[in-house]
């Protein structure tokens, strides 16, 4: 057994003899931790249903290959890879569906060359934008968030910018 397979298991059991040691509840404090947690659960799920119908309806319905097909020649045009543009454009709606871009990526065109670099790059530094929104305004009741969308995109195409000149300078 090695020690990194012990940890999980000793700190948990250092939180709860701390607990006992001082005084505190520990069963009832836990039973009441996740009573809460069961109802922030409540509280966010409309929301992750609902961008997870959003994503799967722009997915499956060709809009994403729609955009990336009146893209291409613009990227193209600039020295963007067009390989890289599904990942660009589902990043930001999905965390599953890009890493299944990304993974599509890297078995067609190798993890070590530049397309493969690049898409390990973005998807390394750019966020589930849309979905972040989703959970985390969702779980405290903020439904006006236009200006977080506006500059998590702009993060979004920053990050893919810097990505490939980091990409073409450094590899």
């Amino acid at each position: 057994m090695n020690i990194s397979d012990m940890i999980m298991p000793l700190l948990i059991g250092l939180i709860l003899f701390y607990g006992v040691y001082k005084g505190v509840d520990v069963y009832s404090a836990f039973v009441e931790g996740a009573m809460d947690g069961t109802k922030s659960a409540l509280k966010i799920f409309p929301y992750i249903l609902a961008i997870i119908f959003a994503i799967n309806l722009f997915i499956l319905s060709g809009a994403e290959d729609f955009i990336a097909g009146i893209l291409k020649p613009v990227t193209s045009f600039i020295g963007f890879p067009a390989e890289l543009l599904s990942l660009v454009l589902v990043k930001p709606l999905s965390g599953g569906g890009s890493l299944g871009t990304f993974q599509t990526v890297l078995d067609t065109y190798g993890p070590d060359s530049y397309i493969g670099r690049c898409a390990s790059v973005i998807m390394g530094s750019s966020e589930t934008i849309f979905y972040s929104c989703a959970v985390y305004f969702g779980s405290v009741g903020i439904s006006d968030y236009r200006y977080t969308i506006r500059a998590g995109l702009l993060s979004h195409a920053a990050t893919v910018t810097a990505a490939l000149i980091v990409c073409r300078l450094v590899f």
